[in-house]
């Protein structure tokens, strides 16, 4: 028997902070995870197109965003 190794590139997952919006891309169909740093989930977001914006309404401070296996930590300011 033979097997196919099915492999998602999560390092094209591109995330960019600018001002209060993030931008999302490469990720339709995964969902967006805004985590404190004291690990309280803050939003989550379902990303259904190729480039998506999302506007963050939290306030200054770090982050950890979750996108599928790929993870950042932002600072807004």
């Amino acid at each position: 028997m033979e097997f196919a190794a099915v492999e998602q590139a999560d390092s094209q997952i591109g995330i960019s902070v600018q001002g209060q919006s993030v931008y999302i891309t490469g990720a339709q169909g995964e969902t967006l995870e805004v985590v404190s740093l004291t690990g309280r989930q803050l939003m989550t977001v379902k990303i259904d197109s190729p480039a998506q914006r999302i506007d963050l309404n939290v306030s200054k401070g770090c982050y950890i965003l979750k996108v599928g296996k790929v993870v950042r930590k932002i600072q807004l300011r």
